[in-house]
């Protein structure tokens, strides 16, 4: 009989990947959220809903897309009581590295296996089923989770035993984010020079400046000066750089261009941008900037 799959956390990243699992793994789903409206859509699409967290503890491989680490610290341990031996647990979430490794010891102790496996790339991304995600595992463990991994990422990192997914995501999110800065900085810079931005950034994207950040957070979000809500918000920015920091600070390193973005990701917060998507900080660097108020767009 097919492992059944349970799901936690059917927000913004999360309930799309929840879908995917249903249509591509052939596998039973049990979803449960704080919030009724994707549990509607989760029962309407043939998935079991739980009434709680601990309704989803029958499944033999459980995920979380949660937003935070004290989300997921107060999810495992409503879990925790009611797991039993030979299940897994993969959390899709973005969370402190000291706090993943303290779980999956918690975890493995009762013989639960634990993989920490956020993803990266956008909603869109994760509607499609093309998102990217960095995994700490056991080779075992992978092995196991990898099919239903691949319903919802075309791109699969192992980057080493539990714990290591997440500083991966995590840097990878710092330098995200310093770009998207260095981009602001770019784009205030050239429009005040007589430079219009489109021409500015058409051009950086066919020179050695081309990103991924560019074409996505800057053409699209940027340059129209358009944060909608209900994507990745400046609060949820600010708390993946606050994860960065305290990896630089436990390294020793003076992660000074990471103070910097944040000091703009606050700056954007104390604007009203707090739940605006992100690459909003370039309010904060650009004080002509009047951006639109941010919308369900």
């Amino acid at each position: 009989m097919p492992e059944t799959i349970g799901f936690i956390g059917l927000g913004v990243m999360g309930e799309p990947m929840c879908h995917r699992l249903h249509e591509q793994s052939g596998r039973r789903v049990i979803a449960f959220d704080l919030d009724d409206a994707p549990l509607a859509r989760a029962r309407d699409a043939g998935m079991d809903v739980a009434a709680s967290v601990q309704g989803v503890a029958t499944a033999d491989i459980i995920f979380t897309s949660l937003p935070d680490g004290p989300a997921l610290e107060r999810v495992a341990a409503d879990l925790k009581p009611h797991l039993r031996a030979g299940q897994t647990f993969v959390d899709t979430s973005t969370a402190p590295v000291a706090l993943t490794r303290r779980l999956a010891e918690e975890f493995q102790a009762a013989g639960v296996d634990y993989a920490d496996a956020p993803i990266a790339r956008t909603r869109e991304a994760a509607r499609a089923g093309t998102l990217a995600t960095m995994v700490g595992a056991s080779d075992e463990v992978l092995a196991r989770i990898r099919p239903l991994l691949e319903c919802y990422a075309t791109d699969i990192a192992h980057c080493g035993e539990v714990g290591s997914g997440q500083v991966v995501k995590i840097l990878n999110n710092m330098v995200l984010m310093q770009t998207v800065n260095a981009l602001a900085e770019a784009l205030t810079i050239g429009r005040r020079a007589g430079v219009d931005g489109a021409t500015l950034f058409d051009a950086l994207a066919e020179g050695s400046a081309d990103s991924f950040a560019l074409r996505n957070h800057g053409m699209k979000a940027m340059l129209p000066g358009k944060f909608p809500l209900k994507a990745f918000s400046t609060a949820y920015a600010r708390k993946d750089l606050s994860y960065a920091l305290d990896l630089a600070d436990e390294a020793g390193v003076d992660a000074a261009g990471a103070r910097t973005v944040g000091a703009a990701l606050e700056a954007a917060a104390a604007m009203g941008l707090e739940d605006a998507y992100w690459p909003a900080l370039l309010a904060a660097i650009d004080d002509t900037l009047d951006p639109e108020t941010p919308s369900d767009d």
